[in-house]
């Protein structure tokens, strides 16, 4: 008895000081909560979306099929994939999204990862205003590109509707391909996104140890040797955070496809919804599961892959590749036109549009007559039902319009300081253990609500959040609940990139010294990548600023600005809607100026550094 007494109790201690061990690891902390909360608000809207496909609908086509008002079947998934409109329905849309996928990645890498490394690596001209000027596409909205695009090449006898400028002004029409379908769709989600891939991979190009590089130049290596062997192996972890992301975001894309006549998973989940709910449900549960394929490649890699220690606490300057005299300013202005059109010419554009007398009456144009254009949209304080204002006030007066921008920015900061606080914690957690089990259960379940379609997140939320039992609907609460945990990716995944470049010498020394956690964050982990963490909270705000899909379920239009620019869109009020798209991307720029005053942090300076 006394044996099996002192047993018992040698097992009680040992299973407390392992526990007492685990404990007193910050990292190890930080992943059980996490892991305990995002199991919750990962896995319950999935749920709710997955008990959504089995359930019998009033008055849709499965209450029809069924017979009965009530209940649970397996009829939306045999009529969806059995019926004659399966091919409509599911799979030529299926086959669209996973082309619009790839081929956004591709651009995206390409053109982003392309003009990282001339912009940091390079003598390249004019790099501080290309940088800056590089990341409007991704700070507009994403319909953006698209509509400037319509308003570019469409043409009466090819797309039908009104023409574009090509068509009205010099009488040339480009083929149905290039106005309408998954090229045009694959190149403004590329260019919409290339900005996201120059913000990860020139983040690591910033902050690149140079003596890998300059070792293999002193031993006479080739400069594609020197690429191929140990440049791109050392953004390999960005350049996987890029598919990762764009390949999530462009499966459930759903205003660019809409407007260039690009039928996908996400377009066909709107159009069925009402009518095909269940159905419409499974079409989201299909891009989810593209999504955690992706994500589990991820995390093979993640723990097979070597590891490229680039911030050492050691001096170490990359040195840059000569384009010499002439190339470096070519090359510049070549990007210089390019840039032109995918970032300042979409904003004038929605400039001129609110001084026009009406919608696309550019005849200012062709007289050159400044009478030819009017304030009446910016500055009328009284509502009028005449010159087509529908009883509207000017923008500058009109107070659904700034009650909406006060709102918008409540849940904006709210969202950027959630998400990004515990995207941090999870990407420093998972980084220092990055091997175990548990940190890529963590990790997998922080980035996983960025894999659904943001329209099926906003029906989940709406589900749990909207009933009997709990009701939120239309207030600030529910939106920064859906907004924290749709953004908590951006901030994880540029947390872990930068936290992963840090050796761990740096905070083994200060942990020797017995300096506490906090301190150890607060004074040395947080400073040296300040950059990096700042833009994994600017990322969420800057989202959050031009949301749309998400929170289009969860409040009335007018509540928050994205919802009140869809409003005036439906009546047919152009010149507010891009005098709302001017003010969001406005507030923008202006916030990441102020962020990169007070900090030295910006988007254009990249995640990772």
């Amino acid at each position: 008895m006394g044996q099996s007494n002192t047993l018992q109790a040698s097992r009680s201690t040992i299973l407390f000081n392992r526990l007492k061990t685990y404990f007193s690891k910050p990292h190890n902390v930080i992943l059980l909560l996490m892991g305990i909360v995002l199991t919750f608000s990962t896995v319950a809207p999935i749920i709710a979306i997955v008990e959504d496909t089995f359930k019998i609908h009033p008055g849709t086509i499965d209450a029809h099929l069924t017979g009965q008002a009530s209940g649970y079947t397996t009829v939306n998934y045999i009529d969806l994939f059995t019926s004659k409109l399966a091919k409509a329905n599911l799979w030529t849309p299926l086959l669209n999204t996973v082309w619009l996928a790839v081929g956004t990645c591709i651009v995206a890498i390409l053109f982003g990862g392309v003009f990282a490394f001339l912009v940091t690596r390079t003598n390249l001209a004019w790099r501080k205003y290309l940088s800056s000027i590089f990341i409007f596409p991704y700070i507009m909205p994403q319909w953006t590109l698209a509509v400037v695009w319509q308003n570019m090449f469409n043409s009466n006898t090819v797309t039908g509707g009104s023409n574009g400028l090509l068509a009205a002004m010099f009488g040339i029409e480009m083929p149905l391909w290039w106005c309408k379908g998954l090229f045009p769709s694959l190149v403004v989600l590329g260019l919409h996104y290339a900005p996201f891939a120059y913000i990860l991979i020139g983040g690591i190009f910033r902050n690149m140890d140079a003596n890998l590089e300059e070792a293999a130049t002193i031993l006479d290596t080739p400069r594609w040797k020197t690429m191929l062997k140990i440049t791109l192996p050392m953004v390999k972890p960005a350049i996987l955070s890029t598919i990762l992301l764009v390949f999530g975001s462009s499966m459930g894309s759903y205003p660019v496809p809409h407007y260039l006549g690009l039928t996908t998973l996400s377009t066909k989940y709107v159009s069925m919804n009402s009518k095909f709910t269940g159905e419409a449900s499974i079409l989201a549960i299909i891009m989810m599961v593209f999504g955690v394929a992706i994500m589990l490649l991820n995390q093979i890699s993640l723990t097979s892959r070597k590891s490229y220690t680039t911030v050492s606490g050691k001096a170490g300057q990359s040195s840059k590749f000569n384009l010499g005299r002439v190339g470096k300013y070519v090359i510049a202005l070549i990007l210089v036109i390019v840039t032109f059109f995918t970032s300042i010419f979409p904003i004038v554009s929605f400039a001129f549009e609110t001084f026009l007398p009406n919608p696309g009456d550019y005849s200012f144009l062709y007289t050159g007559d400044p009478s030819n254009l009017t304030t009446k949209w910016w500055v009328t304080d009284e509502n009028v039902s005449e010159n087509g204002m529908y009883g509207q006030k000017g923008i500058l007066h009109n107070e659904t319009i700034w009650r909406a921008f006060k709102g918008t920015m409540l849940v904006s900061v709210s969202c950027a300081l959630l998400a990004g606080t515990i995207g941090t914690l999870i990407g420093y957690a998972v980084a220092k253990n990055r091997r175990s089990k548990w940190a890529n259960y963590v990790n997998s379940m922080a980035f996983l609500p960025y894999l659904m379609p943001s329209i099926a997140v906003g029906v989940a939320f709406f589900i749990l959040f909207s009933n009997q039992y709990v009701n939120l609907f239309n207030t600030y609460t529910l939106l920064i609940i859906a907004g924290t945990v749709k953004y908590i990716p951006f901030a994880s995944r540029s947390s872990l990139n930068s936290m992963l470049q840090l050796s761990g010498e740096i905070e083994e020394a200060a942990v020797i010294q017995d300096i506490p956690w906090i301190k150890r964050m607060t004074r040395i982990i947080i400073p040296i990548q300040k950059s990096s963490i700042i833009s994994g909270y600017l990322l969420p705000f800057m989202t959050c600023l031009r949301e749309l899909s998400l929170f289009l379920l969860l409040c009335t239009q007018g509540f928050i600005l994205s919802t009140t620019l869809d409003y005036f869109d439906e009546m047919g009020l152009y010149a507010f809607s891009s005098g709302i798209n001017l003010i969001l991307i406005v507030t923008i720029l202006v916030c990441n100026t102020l962020v990169n005053k007070v900090t030295g942090a910006s988007l254009d300076k990249g995640i990772g550094g």
